[in-house]
């Protein structure tokens, strides 16, 4: 099934009603669809270089307003779910540790599950569970989901097709790379 899906939005990419199709991906791959966005993304601007900028501008909003409608998941779904079943293991404190841990740290998880490969949606449904603040949630997911549409976008007009392939096949290297030197500066800043 996921295959079928994946086939159908690379075939999609290249449709006249692409844009529409990649905004409608990147919104419900934010809360509950299993394919990223980039698969439409990498094919629609080799396809078309100069509008890369627009695409991932697309790609982007389209995420984040999806990434609200996650949280909403969590925030409204927690009490009819999640805290009956807590209750009944006994594990409410545990949550309650782990929230006050979300809410010192919320903002990093958000962006470093919004570059990386890793489920956002998993991420904005219990960023919404534990109420994390909707401006510091809406913050990082656009600095982390535009960082990620962005970067792909401004690799892919300026190195070519050539890049698509590097790209596809190293992403999660390339993510992880990102952030050893993205915390190794903050650790440099905070050290030296």
């Amino acid at each position: 099934m996921t295959k079928k899906i994946y086939q159908w939005m690379v075939d999609a990419a290249a449709g006249n009603n692409a844009l529409w199709i990649l905004a409608a991906i990147a919104f419900i791959e934010s809360s509950f669809f299993p394919i990223p966005p980039d698969i439409m993304l990498i094919p629609m601007i080799i396809a078309a270089p100069k509008r890369a900028w627009l695409i991932a501008g697309v790609a982007t909003i389209a995420s984040v307003l999806g990434g609200y409608f996650g949280y909403a998941i969590g925030f409204y779904g927690y009490d009819m779910i999640a805290r009956p079943l807590l209750e009944f293991y006994g594990y409410v404190d545990k949550f309650d540790t782990f929230k006050n841990y979300y809410h010192e740290y919320g903002a990093w998880i958000v962006f470093a599950a919004g570059m990386t490969p890793f489920p956002y949606k998993v991420i904005t449904i219990a960023s919404g569970a534990v109420d994390l603040n909707l401006w510091v949630f809406g913050l990082a997911s656009i600095a982390a989901r535009g960082g990620r549409f962005f970067i792909v976008a401004g690799l892919l007009y300026f190195c070519g097709d050539s890049i698509k392939t590097f790209i596809e096949k190293h992403f999660g290297l390339l993510t992880i790379l990102f952030f050893i030197l993205l915390f190794g500066s903050f650790f440099l800043i905070k050290y030296l």
